[in-house]
């Protein structure tokens, strides 16, 4: 039986309207909680957030054992994001932060503490669609405060990679990976239904390990006599072979386990699991043998990057210093007084594929809106042809040589003074980063927009919080 707030106030328990904060704080909690208690407190916004959460985290009020309050899961979602920090912080502050508990509901009497998995489990629940819609609230109650009745909205799009949290994919990396899973989970299967498969389970890994290490030590030969410089890729050769010898006996070993196990268990959900590392670990395999024996070059769209996030992405966007990074592309659209209006993540996306849809999305959110700058990077014929359907003006660079009507177009006023404004986008961009978009230590896709969609309306929030505690302080 899930509610909003138990309505019901216990001994010295302080109402949430009735909350203090030092408006001199710098700190990101005040500002979160000032705002989540602005929230609470505007009657039509409460019950606007209330509503949309009902419909997402669905629950029988009448049967049932009472799950954990709405407007605590939106608190710990958001505080978790605003400060970036992982479930092991946000289990203190939720169990000996006093200002925190008085805005959960409870009491300087109450002895009821939070345990990491229930703290996982209800923050799962949310969607990125619910999470969006409460960010329109969340832009909204920010806009009644700063911007005037008859404004427009102007805003800014860019993307940035947000890092996925695995490690520098090698191939012979990956496949000591698979590997590695596979012996595991075939193990415990094995153990379960009384399979004499996998006694030397510790041993298997352990010289699979070695003979990883062997390979990864070895390097080319930098010398220039040519009869050593064969000797060395000859015992390269040799110990890549033995590597991928030793791969192969676990596989088959893996496989017979599988075969067996399906025949006299087909039930067992595990088995897919199973199965999923003996494919990666046979790809691998493949891979492995193609680049060192046969000299191969691998085509970029049959490599791996990672086995446990498959969604990672090997992007180059020819940063100084950066080279590489390893995540997935996610677009955002500011306005001028740094709300997040829209984000998308983009999956296999370029910014020019994206351009359109963020303008769109944002206009179908806030009407207001009347004018997105992009970068060259967002350029197409099709795109500015598009846009200045919907939008009043196009701020969209072109790539390459101007014709008279481009130079007409760009080196008018507005678009001069929206060009010039568009890289307070890079200021909005680290502010997001730092609120959890550095990088996304959840597991799978759905979490990684689960935890995007988080971000976003945290950092609202967090630019909210700072709005009211400078009127406060004023």
């Amino acid at each position: 039986m899930r509610q909003a707030i138990n309505p019901q106030m216990q001994l010295g328990e302080v109402d949430i309207s009735a909350v203090t904060f030092n408006p001199k704080s710098r700190d990101d909690i005040p500002r979160l909680l000032r705002a989540l208690q602005h929230i609470w407190t505007d009657l039509e916004l409460r019950t606007q957030v209330l509503k949309v959460l009902e419909t997402a985290i669905s629950a029988d009020h009448n049967n049932g054992r009472p799950g954990m309050d709405l407007w605590r899961i939106l608190v710990f979602g958001t505080l978790r994001l605003v400060i970036n920090c992982d479930y092991d912080r946000l289990q203190e502050l939720a169990n000996e932060h006093g200002t925190l508990r008085q805005m959960l509901g409870h009491g300087p009497y109450c002895e009821h503490l939070y345990h990491i998995q229930t703290l996982q489990d209800n923050i799962a629940l949310f969607t990125p669609q619910i999470l969006d819609q409460v960010n329109q609230v969340v832009v909204a109650a920010g806009h009644q405060l700063v911007k005037k009745k008859d404004e427009s909205l102007h805003g800014r799009a860019d993307s940035f990679v947000v890092k996925t949290d695995v490690h520098f994919p090698t191939d012979i990396s990956l496949l000591s990976d698979a590997c590695r899973k596979a012996i595991e989970f075939a193990s415990a299967l094995a153990g379960d239904y009384g399979e004499p498969l996998w006694r030397q389970q510790d041993y298997l890994k352990k010289q699979h390990r070695k003979r990883y290490h062997t390979v990864r030590n070895l390097k080319r030969s930098t010398a220039r006599c040519e009869s050593k410089r064969k000797l060395r890729q000859h015992d390269m050769d040799m110990a890549y072979l033995g590597y991928l010898k030793y791969s192969f006996t676990i596989i088959r070993k893996a496989e017979l386990t599988l075969s067996v196990l399906t025949k006299r268990h087909p039930e067992e959900d595990r088995l897919e699991n199973l199965g999923y590392w003996i494919t990666q670990a046979k790809r691998l395999t493949n891979l492995t043998y193609r680049r060192v024996i046969e000299q191969e070059q691998i085509p970029h769209a049959e490599k791996v990057f990672s086995l446990f996030e498959p969604h990672t992405e090997w992007i180059s966007k020819g940063k100084a210093g950066t080279p590489v990074e390893l995540g997935m592309r996610v677009c955002v659209l500011q306005d001028q007084f740094g709300f997040t209006l829209h984000h998308q993540v983009m999956e296999k996306q370029t910014d020019d594929q994206v351009t359109v849809p963020m303008a769109e999305g944002a206009k179908d959110r806030f009407p207001e809106l009347t004018q997105v700058s992009y970068d060259r990077g967002f350029w197409s014929p099709g795109n500015l042809e598009h846009l200045e359907t919907i939008l009043d003006r196009a701020v969209l660079p072109k790539k390459g040589k101007l014709s008279a009507e481009d130079k007409k177009r760009e080196r008018h006023p507005e678009f001069v003074r929206a060009k010039r404004k568009h890289s307070a986008v890079e200021s909005d961009i680290n502010c997001l980063e730092s609120h959890g978009l550095d990088k996304c230590p959840d597991k799978g896709l759905e979490a990684f927009k689960r935890y995007v969609s988080l971000a976003v309306v945290a950092t609202n929030l967090n630019r909210l919080g700072k709005i009211l505690l400078e009127r406060d302080r004023q």
